[in-house]
């Protein structure tokens, strides 16, 4: 799951690098941009996030047969979420004129995310995919797609982003471009061969497709919707950071997506770790084997805040180079400095939460974590943004910093929140289990 994260946050890695080679228009135009398309299909795609517990503890429990229909379930939801997600991309134009941003980096945002839009369906089609092969425990898959899809989305990147092959330059839009064409590929790729292997025969995919079940649905969305509030919480209060900062010009706005695209791509590791316990301890749980459950939950906070802390001090003690690897642009580099410093710390408080709340989906606990990630992160965190970034109400403004300090001790608090209450529902969840062997 690590090698897949890597390999999908790559992608986001080379638009930023290969956008920076460009100008530093079309870097805050990618940075925006994909702010923008993160919060729109992240936060509804994330109600898909209900899949993996479901499809695991039916695999625990031994009925292996309805993971199909369980399946067919999600595409009609996904279905419904894909043309919400392409309506709003396709028409931004209240989001466009709130940014305040300078007329060049507002048509190359409003071209990004018309080419984002395209690549929702695909983009929903191959998480289905991923949701299903990590709920069942069978991550390779998933890592080999994404790999293949890195390989494409290279090339795919230079002939769009700077004109190869006779097709025009377009700069930081051609990056959407590529996206759009690399996820429908690997999309149909993924599905094909999944039908056609014998490894998921016995789930019955390939059954008659199933009409909406409302009981079935119903009781998906039940599990579903806290998650995607929760993510949506998570990924606005970000996304809106990255929105106010791009207030601050080009410069700032390069700088703190630098520093945005480092976070998201130490985040992969907790969050790989986050999606194998959910696997893990689902399964435990469907076979009634709880003290297993809550020995693998905790394994996996155990783990990711061992890793924070090298990813950490990494950021803390390389910024210089790390943003040298970036940009050629010294303004931006002296600004991306002391942000990379700083999200090395909230990496600490991404990592304790992230294996948290997953360990908690395997639970089917979704509703507490989103209510604590709406009050903190909307409040204090993104709230505490503005007051320390840009007013003087603390002394003078902060500028991007005030954001990440501001967002850091919010995300503290929801980490530390999370881990007291996964270890209260482990608790209670074991209480009876002492009969269940460890191993």
């Amino acid at each position: 799951m690590l090698i897949a994260q890597l390999a999908l946050m790559a992608n986001a890695v080379i638009d930023t690098m290969m956008a920076g080679r460009i100008t530093a228009v079309d870097l805050a135009a990618v940075g925006i941009g994909a702010s923008i398309q993160v919060t729109v299909v992240v936060s509804l795609l994330s109600v898909l996030l209900a899949l993996p517990p479901l499809v695991a503890h039916l695999y625990g429990a031994d009925r292996r047969g309805e993971i199909g229909r369980e399946l067919h379930q999600a595409v009609w939801i996904a279905l419904v979420i894909a043309i919400v997600a392409m309506v709003v991309l396709l028409h931004p134009g209240l989001i466009i004129e709130h940014l305040h941003t300078t007329p060049a980096v507002a048509a190359k945002l409003r071209a990004y995310l018309a080419a984002s839009a395209w690549s929702v369906p695909g983009t929903i089609a191959f998480r289905l995919f991923v949701g299903l092969s990590t709920g069942l425990g069978r991550p390779r898959p998933v890592m080999a797609f994404n790999l293949i899809a890195l390989c494409i989305k290279v090339p795919l990147n230079a002939i769009f982003m700077f004109g190869l092959l006779g097709v025009p330059k377009m700069g930081g839009p051609g990056a959407a471009v590529a996206t759009a064409i690399d996820q429908w590929v690997i999309a149909l790729a993924a599905w094909l061969w999944c039908l056609h292997n014998a490894h998921y025969a016995e789930y019955r995919l390939g059954r008659p497709f199933a009409a909406p079940n409302w009981p079935a649905i119903r009781e998906f969305l039940k599990l579903g919707l806290p998650i995607g509030l929760s993510f949506m919480a998570d990924v606005t209060a970000f996304t809106l950071m990255a929105l106010f900062i791009a207030r601050l010009g080009p410069v700032v706005s390069g700088a703190h997506q630098i520093a945005a695209n480092l976070s998201a791509t130490a985040f992969m590791l907790p969050m790989s770790l986050g999606t194998a316990t959910v696997a893990l301890s689902g399964r435990a749980l469907g076979a009634g084997n709880r003290l297993l459950a809550r020995r693998f939950a905790w394994r996996g906070v155990g783990l990711a805040l061992g890793a924070a802390v090298v990813i950490s001090i990494t950021y803390l003690l390389g910024a210089p180079w790390i943003a040298a690897a970036y940009t050629h642009d010294a303004a931006v580099r002296a600004v991306a400095i002391p942000l990379i410093r700083l999200a090395g710390i909230y990496h600490l408080a991404d990592a304790l939460q992230a294996v948290s709340v997953n360990a908690l989906r395997a639970y089917k606990k979704t509703t507490v974590p989103m209510v604590v990630y709406a009050v903190l992160l909307w409040g204090p965190g993104l709230g505490g943004g503005i007051v320390l970034g840009l007013t003087a109400y603390f002394g003078r403004p902060h500028g991007a910093a005030g954001f990440w300090i501001a967002e850091t001790f919010a995300l503290a608090g929801v980490a530390i929140s999370m881990a007291l209450y996964l270890n209260r529902v482990s608790r209670l969840k074991t209480g009876n289990s002492a009969t269940h062997p460890a191993e």
